[in-house]
């Protein structure tokens, strides 16, 4: 009797032990091509060979707009003046090239949850889509994703660093 009640006592524990492991993390996609290096060539299917740009290329994106990258106010995802600014710069560059997709990656400060991050990252994607469909931008053209704070541009935990993490960047898709 002392063995089946310890064989009992051993099989309730380890079913308890199995209900409070963790579970698993939901892995993240991969980057999207084009978000390596600039200046290698990376995502563009090209090579660069010196300092010879391709026209339409991502280096040639990086280098012709003002910027790739919006930054936003904390819990925020309005798209103001300096980034109106950015964002129709990237406009222009996109009417030279027609064929081009883009892909708008949302990203988040550490602070807040996962699924408020991915949500929020979403938003702020979405936001920067809005505005380039607006100018003229072919929305068929544009994908989305949001990173949430997974995907961290400058490390730290103090408001400069939060600052550069709160951002929608564009990468070019070849």
């Amino acid at each position: 009797m002392a063995r089946l009640m310890t064989k009992l006592l051993l099989g309730t524990m380890l079913v308890a032990v199995a209900a409070c492991t963790p579970k698993r993390v939901e892995t993240l996609p991969e980057a999207p091509v084009g978000s390596g290096p600039v200046g290698t060539g990376a995502g563009t299917g090209q090579a660069s060979t010196g300092n010879a740009v391709t026209p339409g290329s991502a280096e040639d994106f990086k280098r012709s707009v003002a910027s790739d990258t919006i930054n936003f106010g904390l819990d925020a995802f309005d798209i103001d003046a300096p980034a109106r600014a950015i964002l129709d710069s990237q406009v222009a560059w996109l009417a030279q090239y027609p064929n081009v997709r883009i892909t708008i990656e949302g990203h988040c400060d550490e602070r807040g949850t996962r699924d408020y991050n991915l949500a929020l990252g979403d938003r702020r994607a979405n936001a920067a889509k809005n505005y380039l469909a607006a100018r003229g931008v072919s929305a068929a053209r544009i994908a989305t994703i949001s990173y949430g704070k997974e995907r961290p541009l400058a490390l730290g935990s103090d408001d400069a660093s939060w600052a550069q993490n709160r951002r929608a960047v564009t990468v070019t898709v070849q």
